[in-house]
């Protein structure tokens, strides 16, 4: 009798461990100020040749120019171009009449990223970038609360804002953003060595970290602690942007590429990722196109109303490959949240999942 007892115990406990491990699990991205036009088009001919924004043309045009735009945003974003487009879907190239907006209108950083990750605007109480805690709950702050996510959820952003953003008080969602150390209790040999040179390391930005840091973070987490629910937030392109260095944009632009590459290919070879894993890739804000005479590619906010253009990226599990979306539909960044609500099977007031359009 105690051995079919112990018989029992074991079945029960390794069929838990495979239900855990086909768990659906996310990993949600988002580049900062990333504008559209460089996403389908690559390098912009406006700047690629101003110096005004460009220390050595001669160099970035070698590395980044090419006559068409096919060319060049596979020379700017390799991985995007090579891999998502083929096993993933891409909406809102305008060249094409595919559009994806945002419907707040502040149209900065704080309130895009409250949209994207709740699923609404909110100009009312989010209408600043200042370090507010969000009244709004985030998805992850739901998967956190969740019976199948509870504390298998955390964050990483470059942006010193993002504590506020996710609301770390109230949601009990580890945020490792700005300049803090790992926030584990238990640190692994890479993570001392990450707050150790982090430290070290001369800072360009008051309130933004280079995002070698937050991305080396978050791959040890993968890596370690293996959340269910992962945000990423790299930060440098709408910094480089607003410093005027079309360059180090560009250059900061590929280097994520890579960064979501090595995300990607990581966990396309884990036990505990493989086949059950969804990524979504979005910005919080689009920025000026450079014809005003102000600059304005620069810029984002409501006096620079196409700031409100932006794009949205899926691959992984339950995306069905169709590539870049070239039919004249309109999209909402309102919309991204609930996809992934649908995918976790978590419950959000907001609706709009774009499932129908990922998986048809």
């Amino acid at each position: 009798m105690k051995k079919i007892f112990l018989l029992l115990t074991i079945v029960c406990f390794c069929t838990g461990m495979v239900k855990a491990q086909q768990k659906e699990k996310v990993i949600i991205i988002s580049l900062d100020g990333l504008r559209w036009q460089e996403l389908y088009g690559g390098a912009d001919s406006l700047f690629i040749n101003d110096s005004d924004f460009v220390s050595n043309p001669k160099s970035l045009n070698t590395e980044f120019w090419a006559k068409t735009k096919e060319e060049r945003r596979e020379k700017l974003m390799p991985f995007f171009w090579s891999h998502v487009s083929k096993q993933g879907v891409m909406l809102g190239n305008r060249w094409k009449g595919n559009k994806v907006n945002l419907t707040n209108k502040m149209l900065f950083s704080y309130p895009g990223y409250n949209e994207i990750l709740t699923g609404k605007a909110d100009d009312e109480h989010i209408n600043s970038n200042n370090k507010a805690h969000n009244p709004n709950i985030t998805i992850l702050e739901k998967a956190n609360f969740s019976e199948a996510y509870k504390n298998k959820v955390e964050a990483f952003g470059s942006w010193d804002v993002f504590p506020f953003i996710l609301n770390e008080q109230r949601s009990k969602i580890p945020v490792n953003a700005g300049y803090r150390a790992a926030i584990t209790s238990y640190p692994t040999e890479k993570e001392l060595y990450l707050d150790l040179i982090q430290e070290q390391t001369p800072r360009r930005w008051e309130g933004v970290r280079f995002d070698v840091f937050t991305h080396n973070y978050a791959l040890e987490s993968l890596k370690n602690r293996k959340p269910d629910v992962l945000y990423i937030a790299y930060g440098e392109t709408d910094d480089f942007a607003h410093d005027g260095r079309y360059d180090q944009y560009l250059k900061s632009a590929k280097r994520t590429d890579q960064m979501i590459r090595e995300l990607w290919e990581f966990v396309s070879n884990d036990s505990y990722y493989k086949g059950k894993t969804s990524v979504f890739i979005t910005t919080d804000h689009g920025r000026g196109t450079g014809t005003a005479k102000d600059n304005d590619w620069r810029h984002h906010g409501s006096s620079i109303p196409v700031s409100d253009q932006t794009w949205i990226i899926a691959f992984g599990n339950h995306i069905v490959p169709s590539g870049e979306q070239e039919d004249k539909k309109q999209y909402y960044t309102t919309q991204f949240t609930p996809t992934i609500a649908e995918i976790l099977n978590i419950e959000m007031e907001q609706k709009g999942s774009l499932l129908p359009v990922l998986e048809e």
